[in-house]
């Protein structure tokens, strides 16, 4: 870069497109500068200018520091990997570092520890959910629930559950709407107006497991602590749309837990020995945010100790479990999430997970990457 050009960056106040540092010395700190130019228009992070804009330059080992940082930032710590480049330069016999991040084709980019930044002005922000799910669409990447079943017609459609939650959802019944069935499908991202696609197939379909069998909710309620274990008390493989499966999975789990009378009368039957609600929300988690790249079932086990419910699929882009017991989520499916407020009781991304726990701490998350699922476990009080 000319020193010309520098100097007039250099002169120029901060903004969206220009940071000025004296120094870095914390990866968190670049990280965050990189993932956030990289989910804005770009630009260029100067180093070694102070905050008068003096320049303070760099030694040897600082530029040799800094580009180890940027290459592990760049290919370690921001998820999709970036690559911003570097250049020394001299201003006065003084070093610098410009580093230039271009903005992104892939965004969004998220940190490892899954916080999505963008500029806002000289400063960065944390990106919204809204923001997230417009650049994940803008980048043209296609979700798995978004698509084309193209053995599916819309014949396969649930033409009576499809009709009830249409007329309770729009006021209006299916037969008197000013748009055929096609078009319906297609405007509200169901399928292409002949085919369903996944979303479609798993929210509205008549049989969904005649096309996605594993698709289903395998229930065991066993003797004893031991997976492995031959015996059992009750079984179930649970088939049909996500609201049959949803409910389905809850009623199983709901009579295989003790009762407790908690002062209610003798011919009234008791409280759950965990609350309701506990279950509600992390079987509504396990349907819609589970990786349906995977054909596999989700688990749900039930020991005398502890009760899991597995899904297919780690924790999506660098998303970790203290990153999702604080409430921060990944939209994995779009479709299937923003059908969830209108056809379960999902009451929203990120919110489930706190509200289970706030219900009833003794919960436990494993992130288990290797064998690519994720299993939460209920602690079973008294056991």
């Amino acid at each position: 870069m000319d020193s010309t050009i520098l100097l007039d960056l250099i002169d120029r106040a901060e903004d969206s497109t220009i940071q000025l540092k004296q120094n870095i010395t914390s990866p968190a700190q670049l990280t965050a500068e990189c993932a956030a130019f990289s989910n804005a228009k770009g630009g260029h992070i100067i180093i070694g200018v102070a905050n008068d804009k003096s320049i303070t330059g760099l030694t040897d080992n600082d530029i040799d520091r800094l580009n180890q940082m940027v290459s592990n930032v760049s290919e370690q710590h921001i998820k999709p990997h970036i690559a911003p480049f570097t250049e020394v330069c001299k201003v006065d016999n003084k070093k610098l570092m410009v580093i230039h991040e271009e903005e992104g084709l892939s965004k969004p980019y998220a940190t490892n520890e899954g916080i999505y930044w963008t500029k806002k002005g000289a400063d960065k922000r944390k990106l919204s959910q809204e923001e997230l799910q417009r650049l994940f669409q803008s980048s043209n990447r296609l979700y798995t629930d978004e698509q084309i079943m193209h053995e599916t017609t819309i014949k396969d459609l649930d033409r009576v559950f499809f009709s009830e939650w249409y007329e309770e959802t729009y006021e209006e019944a299916l037969e008197e709407s000013d748009l055929n069935l096609p078009d319906i499908v297609r405007n509200l991202r169901l399928g292409n107006g002949e085919n369903l696609n996944l979303a479609g197939l798993l929210l509205f379909g008549r049989k969904p497991n005649l096309y996605k069998p594993a698709f289903l909710v395998k229930a065991v309620s066993f003797f004893g602590n031991d997976p492995a274990g031959s015996e059992y008390r009750d079984s179930e493989d649970i088939k049909g749309n996500l609201m049959t499966q949803y409910k389905g999975t809850v009623s199983f789990i709901l009579r295989n837990l003790h009762k407790k009378q908690n002062g209610k009368g003798f011919n009234t039957e008791g409280d759950p020995e965990i609350p309701k609600i506990v279950f509600e929300e992390l079987v509504v988690n396990a349907l819609l945010h589970r990786n349906y790249d995977i054909n596999a079932p989700v688990l749900v086990f039930i020991f005398d100790k502890r009760i899991e419910i597995t899904s297919p699929g780690k924790l999506p882009n660098s998303l970790t479990v203290n990153n999702i017991r604080s409430g921060v989520s990944v939209i994995r499916n779009p479709i299937l999430t923003s059908f969830g407020s209108k056809i379960l009781p999902y009451r929203g991304v990120g919110t489930g997970v706190r509200r289970s726990l706030k219900n009833y701490p003794d919960i436990d998350f494993v992130n288990d990457e290797d064998a690519d699922r994720f299993t939460v476990i209920i602690k079973r009080p008294n056991h």
